[in-house]
């Protein structure tokens, strides 16, 4: 069996709800199975600490998880065009597994979520995309055989799938183009560790 570990920090929720399409796309793949985890929030007050375990969702990443994956799929919100803070605090913490060369040959993607349609959804992709270059991952984009990519009006581009989530105080849904997606991102990354092994 073939494990894909999602790995994903989300706020709002948009981005967690990616995750899950990808998890779908992932168990689509005969001989895969999807592990979700996520990254605790970090803060500038350093008196407090949040809970071992989150109050719902995803259990939070530990190293094993990572040493145990086939492949890998990270996602964040974006924020001013680069990954949300804890997804980069966890990452700067894994110099013993670059050293070791845990993830290297490993295939890996990349989803995120914006406020706004043109707010950096790029730019976060690749700034996910660099660490995992620096593991020795293979990265997995979307190609435009996908036929979402040609027609979608909000989320997805080649680097990783995409999500445009609105400025309100109810993120929008994933649009059907989006939820292809993410699901196309997932069967991709698990057809690539398969074919590794």
């Amino acid at each position: 069996m073939s494990e894909i570990l999602i790995l994903y920090y989300s706020r709002h929720g948009s981005v967690a709800r990616m995750a899950r399409q990808i998890a779908r796309g992932v168990e689509s793949v005969s001989g895969a199975t999807a592990r979700l985890r996520t990254v605790p929030p970090v803060s500038a007050d350093c008196e407090k600490t949040g809970p071992d375990v989150p109050d719902s969702g995803a259990p939070y990443v530990e190293a094993r998880d990572l040493k145990e994956c086939s492949g890998l799929i990270l996602g964040s919100p974006t924020r001013f065009g680069n990954m949300a803070a804890p997804l980069k605090y966890f990452l700067d913490g894994t110099s013993g597994l670059w050293l070791s060369g845990a993830l290297a040959g490993k295939p890996a993607a990349v989803f995120t979520s914006t406020g706004s349609l043109h707010g950096g959804q790029e730019t976060t992709l690749l700034s996910m995309a660099l660490p995992l270059l620096h593991h020795g991952m293979l990265l997995v984009g979307l190609p435009y055989t996908e036929p979402a990519l040609n027609t979608t009006q909000s989320g997805g581009t080649p680097y990783g799938a995409s999500h445009h989530a609105g400025t309100g105080a109810q993120p929008r849904a994933l649009s059907r183009e989006e939820e292809t997606l993410c699901q196309a991102l997932g069967r991709r990354v698990a057809g690539v560790a398969l074919k590794l092994q």
